[in-house]
């Protein structure tokens, strides 16, 4: 049986598995990401030994950014000006590609998990949704068909501006190019830099939650507003903590107003803003479902 290669890459830890779907994983593991240098050796150790045994066709890289997605550029499938200084202009698909005579892709982590999302779990069958993953920080993907919707680059769902009333939270924000863009006001660090406590500590009536709901409600609207999309699955750290949710359903409506007039959207706004079927295995599996995508497309 063909099988192929996922790879996870995160700023915080690498996932690699080898299957071919959700049910049919050989193997995988996971371990810290440390220098560019260590951490591509220990995926390309992972692979080799799969390469010839399990007829290995072909890997998928999701990867946390920003990086370079024009085919046409010199740094195309490079790490560009991430935070982590040492993954600056990393030439990560090159390194990958280099080590394998099989197709290897590259895509943003967020890309690759709605298309995991798209293929197995909660947008399969859909022609239009959005991903987004609340974490450390926050990104999002919208695909129509499969595909990523793309332009000068990937969008960057986090970075929008969203209302910010200073005087019922006067938390400036944490991101450094906005500082209080959404990622800036509502990812897992600046939670944890406004209220002093990580997320994942928080008591379930915390006044953080009712603000974080109000932020992400803010977001999906305007997404919805511009994009249309089918349904909005929530991902990431964040969106663990299981009261949020549903304060996020009804702010959403409200904010909305009378301005879409779907009584569907209303009536059934619990299965239009859904978390991921796949769950914390979204991100490998869509590696996993780009590198099928390749194979059959003979990139």
């Amino acid at each position: 049986m063909n099988v192929y290669g996922g790879i996870e890459a995160g700023g915080t830890k690498f996932v690699c598995a080898v299957g071919s779907h959700p049910d049919y994983i050989l193997n995988q593991i996971s371990f810290k990401t440390t220098t560019p240098r260590e951490t591509l050796k220990r995926v390309i150790d992972f692979f080799k030994k799969y390469l010839k045994k399990h007829q290995l066709q072909s890997i998928g890289i999701g990867s946390f950014g920003p990086l370079d997605l024009n085919r046409e550029s010199p740094t195309y499938g490079y790490i560009t000006a991430t935070p982590k200084q040492n993954w600056q202009n990393v030439d990560i698909l090159g390194k990958i590609k280099n080590a394998f005579n099989i197709p290897v892709a590259i895509d943003t982590d967020v890309n690759t998990a709605a298309l995991g999302e798209y293929t197995w779990g909660a947008a399969k069958g859909l022609y239009n949704f959005i991903y987004l993953t609340i974490g450390t920080g926050i990104g999002g993907g919208c695909l129509i068909n499969g595909h990523p919707v793309e332009g000068i680059s990937h969008p960057e769902m986090g970075h929008i501006a969203i209302p910010h009333d200073r005087d019922l939270d006067p938390f400036p924000g944490i991101c450094p190019f906005h500082q209080d863009c959404f990622e800036g006001l509502a990812s897992g660090p600046a939670i944890k830099e406004r209220w002093g406590i990580a997320a994942e500590n928080l008591a379930e009536n915390h006044d953080a939650w009712k603000l974080e709901a109000n932020y992400i409600a803010f977001a999906l609207v305007n997404y919805t507003y511009i994009l249309s999309p089918n349904r909005i699955i929530l991902g990431g750290g964040v969106m663990n903590n299981a009261q949020l949710l549903p304060l996020i359903h009804p702010r959403v409506i409200d904010l909305l107003g009378e301005y879409i007039p779907s009584e569907d959207l209303r009536r059934q706004i619990q299965s239009y803003i859904v978390q991921p079927k796949l769950q914390n295995k979204a991100g490998v599996l869509g590696a996993i479902a780009l590198a099928q995508k390749i194979d059959k497309e003979k990139i």
